[in-house]
């Protein structure tokens, strides 16, 4: 189930808060963890029981790490057990066929028999909620986080269901309050009808319909390079929209039932270096890659080769935490050496000296180049979308005019332009958005809501990207 759709919308949310406000508050867990369930097994009931499992696991690993009387010993097994079954389960669905087709070149060169591979189905959101559970353990032995009281407490943390399929990724400490006792004010609800109204927006406005057009040109056999670049730049833009338009709604829903999750984005397109772009860009997932393998592995401690080493894993395993497929990895390969090159340079850009405009227009190009190698199919795509992009490919006339007829419309051109505006303005729509007391925000609010509403059934293209991480 998404959040852009009439289902949703229409059926599931007002139930899920007729019912929320007229249960006690001994019983609100309960029922939001059950509902959430219910979300999530509605494109494979299967996938539930993976969810369940990795509950059950990281709870139980809680449970022993926190018993007063458990030894040193005890409470590293314990937790050495968690972090493996969950990096077992997250490799096994996310990586297995990866791993076997690499197996299966190296044997074909060799001239050996390939290995049989096993198609496996992805669970929705694994790394999300797997990372979110397993963070819980790893709190719980450091001594960040007290342990659960309860199994329907912990169980409602890891699948509450308006950020368990795209985040943002939550640490159990930030909830831990909350799961006890929370404020249901009109205010705060409010606000989050705003949020979530204006995620509503973004992706059936904008994300739905940069979409398209990315789509258009990253299938096309030999675009022109006019064509790639406005594929890449409607990318940049799908991307974003989509991943902010959703976690708007997160928080937004998360607001309505009372709770309050971290923001996880800070208009990342204003970054002025690479540097820059990952304190904005899915703030939940470098807060945690941070805490949890940058500083681990050393951080900046231990002299500027092992930062350079270290900065260089936690974007390759932030590329691999995307998909499984090569071309995350030279994504995230590609941002640890701009990283790297920034760190060298003193933390600063190499166009330091470029008024602050001219760096966010150079850094966005730099993320631009990198954005087809998240988006391409596979490293020899991205190889020739490169080509296409510098004018270094034969794109031919036919194909070039008839992919220009697709893309090229008044239409599309006013969305790009207005996500563009969007990007750069100073007032973000998360700041205004959650002030829908002020009738002039109350009446934009409703406006786009119907016309999100009217649009949405007419578009058959309705994909969140992160979905499939």
């Amino acid at each position: 189930m998404v959040f852009t759709s009439h289902i949703f919308v229409f059926y599931f949310l007002p139930l899920l808060l007729l019912v929320y406000f007229n249960l006690p508050h001994r019983g609100r867990n309960l029922f939001l963890a059950l509902i959430s369930y219910l979300f999530y097994g509605w494109w494979n009931p299967y996938f539930m029981l993976l969810m369940c499992a990795s509950t059950l696991i990281n709870y139980g690993a809680g449970r022993v790490i926190s018993v007063p009387s458990a030894g040193p010993g005890r409470r590293l097994a314990a937790l050495i057990v968690a972090v493996i079954a969950n990096l077992g389960l997250l490799g096994f669905f996310k990586y297995f066929m990866l791993f076997t087709n690499g197996i299966n070149a190296l044997l074909a060169i060799r001239g050996f028999d390939l290995l049989p591979v096993l198609s496996v189905t992805l669970p929705i959101g694994i790394s999300f909620y797997t990372f979110q559970a397993m963070s819980y353990t790893i709190d719980v032995y450091r001594g960040e986080a007290r342990p659960a009281r309860s199994l329907i407490d912990f169980a409602c943390f890891v699948s509450l269901f308006p950020q368990l399929i795209a985040g943002p990724i939550i640490r159990y400490h930030t909830v831990a309050e909350q799961l006890i006792y929370r404020e249901h004010t009109a205010p705060r609800f409010a606000s989050g009808v705003g949020l979530f109204i204006v995620g509503f927006a973004k992706k059936v406005l904008l994300a739905n319909i940069m979409g398209e057009i990315a789509d258009a040109v990253f299938g096309a056999a030999q675009p022109s390079p006019i064509d790639a670049w406005f594929g890449v730049l409607a990318y940049a833009f799908q991307i974003y929209f989509d991943f902010s338009a959703y976690s708007n709604m997160a928080i937004g829903l998360g607001r309505m039932i009372g709770f309050e999750f971290p923001r996880n984005f800070n208009a990342p397109y204003l970054a002025d270096s690479i540097t820059e772009f990952w304190r904005r860009w899915h703030v939940s997932l470098s807060t945690f890659l941070r805490d949890y393998l940058y500083i681990p592995l050393g951080g900046n401690r231990k002299g500027p080769v092992r930062t350079y080493f270290n900065l260089a894993t936690v974007m390759v395993f932030g590329g691999l935490w995307h998909g499984a497929n090569w071309t995350f990895v030279a994504w995230g390969v590609a941002h640890g050496v701009l990283l790297i090159f920034e760190r060298w340079m003193g933390k600063e850009s190499i166009y330091r000296s470029l008024p602050r405009p001219l760096r966010v227009v150079v850094t966005f190009v730099l993320v631009l180049l990198t954005w087809v190698l998240f988006r391409a199919d596979s490293l020899p795509a991205a190889g020739a979308f490169y080509a296409a992009m510098f004018g270094l490919a034969n794109h031919g006339g036919v194909s070039s005019t008839l992919l220009a007829g697709e893309i090229h419309s008044v239409q599309y051109a006013l969305v790009m332009f207005v996500c563009l505006v969007l990007t750069i303005q100073p007032v973000q729509a998360f700041d205004w958005a959650g002030r829908p007391h002020r009738p002039a925000v109350a009446l934009l609010l409703l406006l786009m809501f119907v016309v999100s509403l009217l649009i949405l059934s007419t578009q058959t293209f309705n994909p969140f990207l992160y979905f499939q991480f």
